[in-house]
């Protein structure tokens, strides 16, 4: 069975074009627009990676790592977002796997994609 691959992304074109990325990468995806959406789907159905956008309403991407860590669900976080440069170190503080800046190239989501679904490779990202 191919790795679930969650979109947070309070813009619709924009997780409709993440999801199709992944989803020719092979991967199967699941899409929410809001982070407590995704909190909420957690208790019925399994999720091995997410794709995050930082700025959102409710429950920034940052917020929404700070709850998974909470809540003991180890889901990796890729966090993408316009200003990288100014979030990296705050996301890597909160045990996001990577951040990606807006707009990305698809080879750097799908790496980020394959180093967050292998566990040996987060320990040398």
């Amino acid at each position: 069975m191919a790795p679930m691959i969650g979109i947070v992304d309070d813009n619709e074109a924009v997780r409709q074009s993440i999801s199709s990325l992944v989803r020719s990468a092979g991967y199967e995806s699941v899409m929410f627009a809001t982070g407590l959406a995704f909190l909420d789907a957690l208790e019925t159905r399994s999720i091995d990676c997410a794709i995050v956008d930082f700025h959102m309403p409710e429950l920034s991407g940052l917020e929404l790592q700070r709850r998974l860590r909470e809540m003991n669900r180890p889901i990796p976080i890729i966090l993408v977002t316009a200003s990288p440069d100014e979030v990296r170190e705050r996301a890597y503080e909160y045990g996001v796997v990577t951040v990606l800046g807006k707009p990305f190239r698809d080879e750097a989501l799908l790496a980020a994609i394959r180093v967050a679904l292998d566990p040996a490779g987060q320990e040398n990202a």
